[in-house]
């Protein structure tokens, strides 16, 4: 009798240990399953981050080609100045990519920083049971399995007993494969989170090094519209031409006005709603910026020396600096101009308009509905610009006018 309880005693406690350690059988299967998927993953991540170091060190743009190709081209300015811009729109395109490699890549290290520690805080509980489990086994030995066969009142509650302790070995046998497993996604995570640091370390270097290639092509722009403009026996064609240039810069934009007040003359006559101007102030242009370089109104020209009429205030940004819709209104214009460079135009109504000009990139499209605080393209140096800034202009019933007037 005694014997009997004892060996029911040992029973309750291996049920007990056995329920403690292994809940519920199909789980562990799925969690291995799980570990099994995982590992695959980060390798296929570490595949994937090789690969990008590779893509990123075969893609960097070649400054010095750009540089050479543009010297046939020094002598016709117009000409310069739209194949340096392509140079400059390809570059900053290229740091765009870049960036956003980054941010992507910030993430996926986030993402697989949290999965190393979950799996080495799964591996410490793993290894904290196994060594219970190891060491109740080591204490009891195999008298325990025999006295709980022994302690059976029947053959069937023998074969359960039996059963029973298979299962125990088979559940000990998967505990170590997912201790393994876990064991070997861990190492997985680390190696992949030292390629994924790799990548993100190279490319935060070739955004730099991109960075200064733009910085280098703008230089090289400036020199050369410098020394065209500031050279004395070119003065007075010089002259001419920056006054042609105007010209077909005002030609352009009066031609998107007469459009829009054609479109707007169009709506009245169907009865539809016009774009109107509610008299609001503006928003400013830029999220940040570093001085005004150039203020509205006549001023004695940088390069030409004479006395000239400037249409909008300049601020000095960095490349890629968002540039924001200052009210709402409607794209009339969105495109490039030898002058101009990359330009957006806004109908505000009412004979209203803001011109963004310069920019790196566009955001918007002709005919776009855009709202105040809405980024429509980022701060470049395109066209006739010696320097990254927006130009920014205010029209009113076909004149420009102070911006100030309208700005906050």
């Amino acid at each position: 009798m005694i014997k009997n309880r004892r060996g029911i005693s040992l029973l309750l406690c291996l049920v007990l240990l056995f329920s403690w350690f292994c809940p519920e059988i199909g789980s562990e299967a799925a969690t291995s399953s799980e570990l099994e998927q995982s590992i695959k993953e980060k390798e296929s991540a570490i595949t994937e981050a090789q690969e990008q170091k590779k893509q990123l060190q075969s893609t960097m743009s070649d400054i010095q080609a750009m540089v050479d190709s543009l010297e046939s081209s020094k002598n016709d300015l117009e000409a310069y100045v739209k194949q340096l811009d392509g140079n400059l729109a390809q570059i900053q395109s290229k740091i765009n990519e870049l960036k956003s490699m980054i941010s992507e890549k910030e993430e996926e290290i986030k993402e697989t920083q949290q999965q190393l520690e979950e799996a080495i805080e799964r591996e410490e509980q793993q290894y904290a049971a196994m060594k219970v489990r190891i060491q109740y086994s080591y204490e009891r030995g195999s008298s325990n399995y025999i006295e709980m066969l022994l302690a059976s009142k029947s053959f069937g509650e023998f074969l359960n007993n039996a059963n029973y302790m298979e299962q125990m070995n088979e559940y000990d046998q998967r505990q170590l494969e997912e201790y393994q497993k876990n064991r070997e996604l861990v190492e997985t995570c680390k190696k992949a989170l030292e390629e994924e640091q790799e990548v993100l370390e190279q490319a935060k270097a070739e955004v730099e090094k991109e960075e200064a290639g733009l910085e280098t092509l703008i230089s090289q722009k400036e020199q050369q519209i410098t020394v065209f403009q500031g050279d004395i026996s070119n003065k007075e064609a010089a002259i001419k031409e920056y006054e042609a240039d105007i010209a077909a810069q005002n030609s352009t934009i009066a031609a998107l006005e007469a459009a829009a007040a054609a479109e707007r003359k169009q709506l009245e006559e169907l009865n539809k709603p016009k774009v109107t101007y509610d008299g609001g102030m503006f928003q400013f242009p830029l999220t940040s910026y570093k001085r005004i370089s150039d203020e509205y109104g006549y001023r004695i020209h940088p390069t030409l020396g004479v006395k000239k009429f400037h249409n909008g205030v300049d601020f000095a940004a960095a490349s890629g600096t968002p540039i924001m819709a200052a009210y709402d209104g409607t794209v009339v214009g969105a495109a490039y101009n030898s002058s101009m460079g990359n330009y957006v135009m806004l109908n505000h109504g009412d004979g209203l308009y803001t011109i963004y000009m310069h920019a790196s990139s566009l955001n918007v499209s002709q005919g776009q509905t855009v709202t105040k605080g809405q980024q429509i393209a980022s701060v470049g140096s395109t066209g006739r610009s010696t320097g990254p800034h927006l130009h920014f202009s205010v029209r009113l019933n076909g004149e420009y006018v102070n911006p100030w007037n309208y700005l906050k």
